[in-house]
């Protein structure tokens, strides 16, 4: 078998995977549950979701932002120029801000406008955030914001990716997917 590029552990795979998955879920969720007109049954479940898939999405990210921290990414192949490099590191920099910024503004949104998050109600978790109409609607207008960003940015990101994967085939793709290494 010819040499391979060095790609990410299994862990990181995981975790991104794990982010894409529920992140691409929520966006059509998000962009659908505030429209008008909708059956209050279908926007509940889609609020339901987002919320709570919210929460779920911020402790990964936790997580991956300190796994990140102690693995560093794998280099990229020596062919990639220097201006891919640069658009690459701050690209995924946006995504991870993004990546912290959605679930936090999310939160203190739903928590400053009253509102429960029953995954952590169901666990005992209450509010850290004071109810404050002011807040909760900031908080909306951030995370409506960077919603449209992080659309972008995926957009970016999963265009390069599939360049890289379908027409350069430079060993990019292969450094995240398949999601178990091969040796």
């Amino acid at each position: 078998m010819a040499d391979r590029e060095p790609g990410y552990g299994v862990t990181a795979r995981l975790l991104h995977w794990s982010v894409a998955v529920i992140v691409l879920l929520m966006i059509p969720a998000g962009l659908i549950m505030v429209r008008d007109g909708l059956p209050r049954a279908l926007q509940d479940g889609l609020f339901l979701f987002h919320k709570n898939a919210g929460v779920i999405v911020m402790l990964i990210v936790a997580f991956r932002v300190l796994w990140r921290a102690t693995h560093p990414a794998p280099p990229l192949p020596p062919q990639i120029p220097s201006w891919q490099r640069r658009v690459a590191a701050l690209s995924h920099l946006g995504l991870y801000v993004l990546l912290v910024v959605m679930p936090v503004t999310g939160y203190v949104r739903v928590r400053a406008g009253g509102f429960p998050i029953e995954g952590l109600d169901a666990m005992g978790i209450g509010s850290i955030i004071p109810r404050s109409k002011p807040l909760a609607e900031t908080a909306s207008d951030i995370h409506q914001v960077a919603a449209f960003l992080l659309i972008g940015l995926l957009a970016l990101h999963v265009g390069a990716a599939l360049r890289h994967a379908l027409i350069r085939r430079d060993g990019v793709w292969s450094r995240m997917w398949p999601i178990a290494r091969r040796h």
